[in-house]
């Protein structure tokens, strides 16, 4: 497995199936500037079939893209749905209509990517809680309670800004944001 760089996977060298899988999920992740990014998603209320394949399409999309979360809105979706997976050998999580009921004290600063910040070609500091606690509902309708510290915590953090419409250039200082911008801003193409 290769490492997680922000909330992307690196470091592993994709054979040409994987890479094509990656380029294809990829497609469907939108990207900034995309209005959709900036809006804040409406709570599920019906927790059917329907939830239940968003949940799935979701994951193989994270999977795929090589990502370690996904929020419904990043695939233009305006539920609040999350899924993520902190490692290959560990479940995905799926998340609806979760929100933060305990966060530490401590903060750390650590470099996060997003898919829809280019994939792993923007990463920025952000400062977060070094631990959270969550309560959610499961697709099935079920409560969910997740406490979550390190990588797990930031990664949640990360996601569930994704329901509000707040993307990690807005979490970080004046003067990554205006490089990362810099980078986002589409290049002129010369014929």
């Amino acid at each position: 497995m290769g490492e997680i760089e922000g909330q992307v996977r690196e470091g592993e060298q994709l054979d040409a199936e994987r890479e094509a899988r990656r380029q294809i999920a990829l497609a469907q992740v939108r990207q900034y500037p995309d209005p959709v990014l900036r809006m804040r998603a409406n709570e599920v209320s019906e927790f059917d079939d329907a939830l239940g394949a968003l949940v799935e399409r979701m994951g193989r999309l994270m999977q795929d893209a090589r990502g370690v979360g996904l929020a419904a809105p990043q695939i233009g979706i305006l539920q609040r749905v999350v899924v993520y997976q902190t490692g290959e050998e560990k479940p995905l999580v799926p998340l609806v209509n979760p929100h933060v009921v305990a966060a530490a004290d401590e903060v750390e600063s650590a470099d996060e990517g997003c898919l829809s910040l280019g994939a792993a070609a923007v990463i920025v500091p952000v400062e977060r809680p070094t631990a959270v606690t969550v309560e959610a509902t499961a697709p099935d309708g079920s409560p969910v309670r997740v406490e979550a510290e390190g990588l797990e915590a930031r990664v949640i953090q990360h996601e569930l800004d994704h329901l509000d419409g707040v993307l990690t250039i807005d979490r970080t200082g004046a003067e990554d944001r205006r490089r990362a911008l810099a980078d986002l801003r589409p290049q002129p193409a010369y014929g």
